[in-house]
């Protein structure tokens, strides 16, 4: 009986260190319950960007990155966007792929514009600019800007 007694113990243990990793799981992923709107934004150049990077406004992070897919027409890369229902975006509003630092992953900055009208759910961004490759900057330093 003392056997049966401290498994059963030894299982209420491991049942509630489990629910706190998902506690803490849950907080960290940083997970929205309050509702998303896509917005798609083209860029010829997304080294670095990835599906669940930071849409960011003012370095605020209101939304993620959906998806990262080639545009085969334009063979541009293409992202959609999950921004928080309560952040309109301005339709004059810029959408920058910039980085978190010389080794850091890349987020979508978005500069917002100054237009009364605001993007709605499934437009695309008028202005874009795409990633900044580190070591072309580096080479161009070193080389005086020459090409």
């Amino acid at each position: 009986m003392a056997n049966s007694a401290a498994e059963t113990v030894i299982g209420a243990v491991v049942l509630a260190v489990a629910g706190g990793f998902l506690v803490y799981a849950a907080q960290t992923a940083d997970i929205n319950f309050r509702g998303s709107y896509e917005l798609v934004a083209q860029f010829r150049k997304a080294d670095g960007l990835s599906s669940g990077a930071d849409v960011r406004v003012s370095g605020v992070k209101v939304g993620t990155v959906r998806s990262l897919s080639l545009d085969r027409d334009t063979f541009q890369a293409r992202a959609v966007l999950a921004i928080e229902q309560t952040v309109r975006i301005p339709d004059d509003s810029a959408a920058t792929i910039a980085s978190e630092g010389l080794l850091g992953g890349a987020h979508i900055a978005i500069q917002p514009g100054g237009s009364d009208f605001m993007l709605e759910p499934g437009e695309e961004f008028a202005f874009t600019q795409g990633s900044v490759n580190i070591m072309d900057l580096i080479g161009r330093a070193i080389s005086g800007g020459a090409e």
